[in-house]
């Protein structure tokens, strides 16, 4: 039997509990899973590449462990269906909060599938109590002094305060 070989990619800027909670649950699909953390340098991130691959492999890592499931964070800047070949990934793992992500999701997928129709996309959709959280929504909350706790790990909200005061 092969690998089901599963890549969820993203930004993770910060990483956030709906980020996790699409890795634990994509986590019961696949053998492996490589999270792709994208360079997307459109979004202006607050992290760089290297920090956050650091964040996701850290809060990754405890998933990974109790899942028996081998997790693999790797940075990439390239095409999505590029580097989902160049690892050998027969799925794209995807997480849906409304209806606004579903009709970008369904355009990418179309548009992935006419690359690659080989690798299909599996939308996961996430907890109910985690569908408002956004990465975008956590730095402005944050930039304001507002709570993020409930929204990220103790130590993504210290790492998001932290840089936020270096920018004062």
């Amino acid at each position: 039997m092969n690998e089901r070989v599963g890549l969820y990619p993203g930004t993770f800027d910060p990483v956030t509990y709906g980020h996790l909670d699409i890795v634990r649950r994509g986590l019961k699909l696949v053998d492996r899973m490589v999270i792709g953390i994208a360079t997307n340098p459109s979004k202006a991130p607050m992290f760089t590449l290297e920090e956050r691959v650091k964040q996701v492999e850290r809060e990754t890592a405890e998933l990974a462990k109790a899942s028996g499931t081998q997790v693999e964070v790797r940075a990439f800047d390239e095409l999505l269906m590029q580097f989902a070949e160049r690892i050998g990934a027969d799925m794209i793992i995807r997480g849906l909060r409304a209806v606004s992500d579903f009709e970008y999701e369904f355009q990418m997928a179309g548009m992935n599938a006419s690359l690659n129709p080989d690798v299909e996309t599996v939308f996961l959709m996430a907890d109910v109590k985690l569908q408002p959280i956004a990465s975008r929504l956590v730095k402005e909350i944050a930039t304001y002094d507002g709570d993020i706790s409930a929204f990220v790990p103790s130590q993504i909200m210290a790492e998001v305060k932290a840089k936020i005061g270096s920018k004062k």
